[in-house]
């Protein structure tokens, strides 16, 4: 039998997910500007490149544990992970399934 986070781990999981994707990648977006158009020091990128990366696919994986476990439409989990693409969309993506009750026990099975 799999183990399944409580449902509110899985919320504050999401949650933390959602706002560690959004702030890496405006830590790779400043890294980027550093590289790019300021000084070209590299630092930054080689600092938030990885991170965002791991910091993606976390969030990427989490979405897919929430989806099924708060039962989720298509339209929802599609709607998640497009928010993983452009950047700081994760945050108000989350912002909004919280206060529509995605993120609630609604939709969770026992």
């Amino acid at each position: 039998m799999p183990l399944q986070p409580s449902p509110r781990t899985l919320r504050t999981l999401f949650r933390t997910a959602a706002v560690v994707e959004a702030i890496t990648w405006a830590g790779l977006l400043v890294g980027m500007a550093f590289k790019y158009v300021i000084s070209g020091d590299e630092a930054g990128v080689h600092l938030f490149g990885p991170l965002h990366g791991a910091a993606f696919i976390g969030y990427v994986l989490t979405t897919l544990v929430a989806a099924r476990a708060f039962g989720w439409r298509p339209r929802t989990t599609l709607l998640a992970l497009v928010a993983s693409i452009p950047p700081l969309a994760t945050w108000p993506f989350e912002a909004w399934a919280d206060r529509t009750g995605r993120l609630s026990r609604a939709g969770v099975s026992a």
